[in-house]
This record gives structure tokens, C-alpha cells and sequence, in this order.
């Protein structure tokens, strides 16, 4: 879909003057075939960009848990320096003639995606909220302190060219629950959101989730993926049979269901006996069965019950993946960049908490790809496993991989080597109609 970023400018929010610019995003169309467009408000601090709200196709202004009390309060007024801004940079001419917004049709929707349509309640939107959703929204804060916000290009080594090289990029995502507010479906069980990576900009992504930080690094060796579903053996003897039939008829049929069951089992033994053959295999199985003991039948007669044993279809499973990377900073710039990788590593994976410490908040989770290049452009590698969204379940760092203490002289003082082993999970199994019709890629 196309999206196109407004020119920045500073409004006041609050007394700060923060750069600010808009990003507004085609969404799709709506049930009668108009199209839908949604806007990310964002700030610009020191190169770093944050979205600090979003406004959605129907006006509706939903500030982010980034977002300052300061910028909060102005995303709330409409008449604010902040909203006032964000207007006029969705609807400057640069970003209308850029996303093809002629029809009327085309501006009403690009108007909305402004906010300025759902103004209610003295110009402030959203309405207030009703008793206790304050002190709900304060536990769905992050405790103060709680980084949400990484460089958003750390590599290694520094002089990687990305756009030449095959790499692997983790994307350090915020993580959003399946059943959150605007992810579940009437029409189905269970959550319609993809956790499956896609690339935004040439850079791993989940749709729907907002990406707080990059790491690249070289494909490293021994890279592999294992698929694995839950199949079990399950028994199903003579007697256990018939107590089934017994219970599917009275299911199905009642006392009268039950009965025809029964009568079918009687005769089904009775023709048995009758043979003559299995008189005293039957005598003994019933023999056992009556006193628990199975190996009765075995005992006297050296036979045990036929029990059917069949593989049956359990469920799936979850998929682990495992990598490690070997760090030897060259430089000082690049002995700080490995201490930032790490670091985000550690910290994204790390419990988080709300702001009164009552709740634990889950970590960062991660969107994982192996990239090479086409055209000069960063792509998914078609020849090694994709992923879905994964979790960060461990972190290992060797400070001395070679066996020996050694840093660098100089100020930095970094080691001369470091080891990182890291083992992810994906959050969901994978699916059949995941992996598409195109015979392109190697697939999950």
C-alpha cells in the first residue's frame, strides 16, 4: 500500500518546541469500494523516530505508550499547536498529489485520516473515559525507564555493505497480544493477525506491530531449521470398542440407541462363541478384564487383546531457532557498536513492567529474516527458511571466547572478542496456507 511522510515542522507541545511530521498510509478500501487511508504521528529526536500516536480511517486519535504526557494531552485537543500541525501536514499538497488523492471520495477519506471528523465532546477526542478506564490505561503503561526505543541501524561490522551481502536482520518489535483489541474476528477462533514476516522498507516486519529498533549481522555458520508435528500412538482394544458404540448410540439414539448398540455387540460375541475357536481367548481376555489384571490372557494362553494401534494427529508444534555470532571490534566505533548489539539483545528480551509494578508486561518480541539482494535492493533470501514473530527465551554472551582475558588499550577498553548465543521461539505453529501456492522460496 502506499504511504507517503509530510515535510517535519516544530510545534509547541507543551513548552517544547518537537519536530514533528506525519505519515499517512493507504490502508485499503472500505466495504463500498472507497479508499481508506490511517496517519502515524511522529516525533524526530536526534536522527531517532518514534510514532507517538496514530489516527485510524474513521478519525479516531489512539495516543502511544511512547508518548509524553505533554504530547497525550495535545493528541487529545484538536484545537492544539500539535493537532492543528498534524492537519495541515496530512493534507499539504506534496503528500496529496503523492498518494493520488483527486475524487472527492479520495479527500474526504484523506480528511479523515486528520482527525479533525471525530472532534466531539468539546473539541477533545477520544471521549472521556468512563470510570476506572483511567486507572486501566495507567497498568498498561511501561514503568518509567523502560526503553522503547533503539538506534534503528546497528550492524556489525560497521563497513557491512547490506545491499551487497547476505545478512540476517532482527527486527526488535513491541510485542501486541492476538486477542488485543482490534485483532480478534467474529467469523473465526482465535486472532486474524499474521505473525508471519514480511519486509517493510527492506527490513523485517510484522504487520501491524511497530519496529523500535534494527540489528544486521552476517549470516552465521551452522544455520539449519527443524519442522515438527505431534503425532501420538493411541490403542483402542475390543472392549473398549464396544463401551464406544455403546455411548455414540445413546448419544445419537438414547435408551433405544443405546439398546441397538448393544444388541449389535451381543451378537458380534455370540457368533464368536459360537465358532468355537475363541471360546477360551474370549473366557480369559474377560477373565482379566474382570480383575484388572491384563496378563491373564498372556499367562494361560500366551495372547493379549487386539488394541488397534494407530498414529494419531496430537496438534503442532513450536518451532526453535538458535544462532551464534562472533564479535571482533576493529575500531573504537565499532568495539561501542557490538556493546549497543548486545545490550539491545539483553535489554528487548527483558520482563517488562507497568507503571505501578502490579503487572508484568511481556518483552520485545522479534520479526527474523535472512536477506540477500536483487537489483540492489535488500530481499527475502529465497533459498533459506523464513520465520514467524519470535520471542528472545535466552541470552548467552562469552566475554572470553578465546580462552583468555584481553582488552583493547585506549578508553574504550572493549574486549578483543565476544560470543553471543541466542535461541528464539516462534509465537505461533506454522500453517499449510502460510507458505502460499509459489513454489519460489524454500518456504518456513
Amino acid at each position: 500500500m502506499a504511504s507517503v511522510t509530510s515535510p517535519q515542522a516544530k510545534p509547541n507541545v507543551g513548552t517544547t518546541p518537537t519536530t514533528i511530521q506525519s505519515k499517512v498510509t493507504e490502508i485499503g478500501k472500505s466495504t463500498d469500494g472507497n479508499r481508506q487511508f490511517n496517519t502515524d504521528i511522529q516525533k524526530v529526536e536526534g536522527g531517532t523516530t518514534t510514532t507517538i500516536g496514530t489516527i485510524d480511517a474513521a478519525g479516531n486519535v489512539t495516543p502511544a505508550v511512547s508518548a509524553s504526557a505533554a504530547e497525550k494531552t495535545a493528541l487529545a485537543d484538536i484545537n492544539s499547536p500539535l493537532r492543528k500541525e498534524v492537519t495541515k501536514q496530512i493534507t499539504d499538497s506534496k503528500v496529496v498529489k503523492d498518494l493520488g488523492v483527486t475524487t472527492d471520495q479520495d479527500k474526504k477519506a484523506l480528511n479523515a485520516a486528520t482527525g479533525s471528523g471525530a472532534a466531539k465532546n468539546g473539541g477533545t477526542t477520544p471521549p472521556p473515559d468512563p470510570a476506572g478506564a483511567a486507572a486501566i490505561a495507567a497498568e498498561n503503561k511501561f514503568k518509567t525507564g523502560t526503553r522503547l526505543s533503539y538506534s534503528q541501524d546497528m550492524r556489525y561490522p560497521l563497513n557491512m555493505r547490506v545491499e551487497s551481502q547476505d545478512v540476517i536482520k532482527f527486527s526488535i518489535l513491541e510485542y501486541s497480544p492476538s486477542l488485543a483489541k482490534g485483532k480478534q474476528s467474529s467469523s473465526q477462533f482465535g486472532t486474524t493477525q499474521s505473525r508471519v514476516v514480511e519486509l517493510d522498507g527492506g527490513n523485517p516486519i510484522i504487520k501491524g506491530s511497530k519496529r523500535i529498533g534494527i540489528i544486521t549481522l552476517p549470516i552465521p555458520a551452522g544455520i539449519n531449521d527443524s519442522n515438527t508435528v505431534g503425532w501420538t500412538d493411541d490403542k483402542l482394544n475390543m472392549l473398549q470398542a464396544a463401551s464406544a458404540d455403546l455411548a455414540q448410540g445413546f448419544l445419537t439414539g438414547g435408551v433405544e440407541g443405546a439398546e441397538e448398540s448393544f444388541d449389535k455387540t451381543g451378537k458380534k460375541l455370540k457368533k464368536t462363541i459360537k465358532s468355537g475357536e475363541a471360546v477360551s481367548p474370549l473366557g480369559a481376555l474377560f477373565t482379566g478384564a474382570a480383575l484388572n489384571n491384563a496378563s491373564i490372557a498372556q499367562r494361560t494362553l500366551g495372547i493379549v487383546g487386539n488394541n488397534n494401534t494407530e498414529l494419531l494427529f496430537s496438534g503442532p508444534s513450536l518451532r526453535s531457532h538458535s544462532f551464534s555470532f562472533s564479535f571482533y571490534p576493529r575500531s573504537p566505533e565499532e568495539s561501542v557498536m557490538v556493546r549497543k548489539i548486545i545490550r539491545a539483545f539483553k535489554q528487548s528480551m527483558s520482563v517488562k513492567r507497568s507503571e505501578t509494578s502490579l503487572f508484568l508486561k511481556a518483552p520485545h518480541t522479534f520479526a527474523i529474516q535472512y536477506m540477500t539482494s536483487k537489483g540492489g535492493k535488500s530481499v527475502t533470501h529465497p533459498y533459506l527458511t523464513r520465520f514467524k514473530e519470535c520471542a528472545l527465551q535466552s541470552c548467552n554472551v562469552d566475554y572470553t571466547p578465546d580462552g583468555t582475558y584481553m582488552t583493547y588499550a585506549g578508553e574504550e577498553k572493549s574486549m578483543t572478542a565476544y560470543r553471543i548465543g541466542l535461541t528464539f521461539q516462534e509465537l505461533e505453529p506454522i500453517f499449510d496456507d502460510e507458505y502460499g501456492e509459489k513454489d519460489d522460496n524454500v518456504g518456513f
